[in-house]
């Protein structure tokens, strides 16, 4: 098969790696516009190391982009982390069409922060699909899905690299599989059992200590290592990356604890231990940033 793979960053380089390790034909790579200050992105890092044509259109919606993939006469495209909207018209030039990877359990979470929102909401469970897309926002028929757990202390980074990655690109390779044996399904989202969550930014990311200790230590998890969950101490942003519940008492924001392995915030019903943050500079341990800028027990986080 003729196969274009579409992506970008770590993702989009190792379902590439393992579609040369197999010997696949890939006929194209397709990424994001470079950006100025920015390192290579690793997935054209590994094309221009395989002598392989890359293509980096700053936008899918153009005449260009439509003859583009017309030109490479492909079966398949592979669709392994993309940000840039690609429209149907595009997407249905292979001849097998287009399927793509999402990092969560469609119809659930669509959107482009689909692994911190199950977190933040206290979900047990999340998953991944492997989708055909088309015009809407994540809502193409399903070919495959695959499910994890969410274990009560990890956090983002950990569902992600620990089990959406991995899982994600097994998948994104069984999916091909599917479609060179002509038995890849296209199961239609009912999206009234859906959601769709927009950007986990900042805003989402600021601690309300008035909150159950619970909603808070989610937050904390849903946000370590991007965007980084965040307070204020002293007038200063004070972002919170490792972390475990606690249990101290005290006023919601109020510091109750300060030891050589960090120190402890109250929140509503319990506390939060906390072990490494980042201030003015890079990351931290907690105690040391205790030290550095005097915070005792009686000292209060947040507005």
């Amino acid at each position: 098969m003729r196969i274009v793979v579409h992506g970008q960053q770590a993702f989009g380089r190792t379902v590439l790696e393992k579609l040369l390790e197999r010997g696949e034909n890939v006929v194209a790579v397709c990424t994001a516009p470079d950006k100025e200050g920015r390192p290579m992105d690793p997935l054209k890092e590994l094309a221009q190391e395989r002598d392989l044509a890359v293509h980096q259109p700053a936008s899918w919606k153009t005449d260009e982009a439509l003859e583009l993939m017309r030109s490479f006469d492909a079966d398949v495209c592979m669709m392994a982390y993309v940000l840039l909207f690609v429209p149907s018209a595009v997407l249905d030039i292979p001849r097998h069409g287009s399927f793509q990877y999402h990092p969560s359990l469609l119809p659930m979470h669509r959107g482009p922060s689909s692994i911190n929102w199950p977190i933040a909401m206290g979900a047990t469970r999340t998953g991944l699909t492997v989708f055909w897309p088309d015009d809407g926002l994540d809502e193409g028929p399903i070919l495959m899905q695959k499910t994890c757990e969410i274990g009560p202390d990890e956090t983002l980074g950990d569902v992600y690299f620990n089990k959406l990655f991995p899982m994600g690109v097994e998948a994104m390779i069984e999916s091909l599989d599917l479609v060179r044996e002509g038995k890849a399904p296209r199961i239609v989202q009912n999206l009234a059992e859906g959601s769709y969550e927009s950007w986990f930014g900042k805003k989402e990311a600021e601690l309300d200590w008035t909150q159950p200790v619970a909603n808070v230590y989610n937050i904390v998890r849903a946000a370590n290592p991007q965007p980084g969950a965040w307070t204020t101490h002293d007038g200063r942003e004070l972002k919170i990356f490792n972390a475990a519940r606690g249990e101290g008492t005290g006023r919601p924001g109020e510091v109750v604890a300060v030891d050589d392995g960090g120190f402890e915030v109250a929140a509503d019903g319990g506390s939060i231990r906390v072990f490494r943050v980042r201030a003015d500079g890079g990351k931290v341990p907690a105690s040391e940033y205790a030290a550095q800028t005097r915070l005792v027990p009686g000292d209060v986080l947040g507005n």
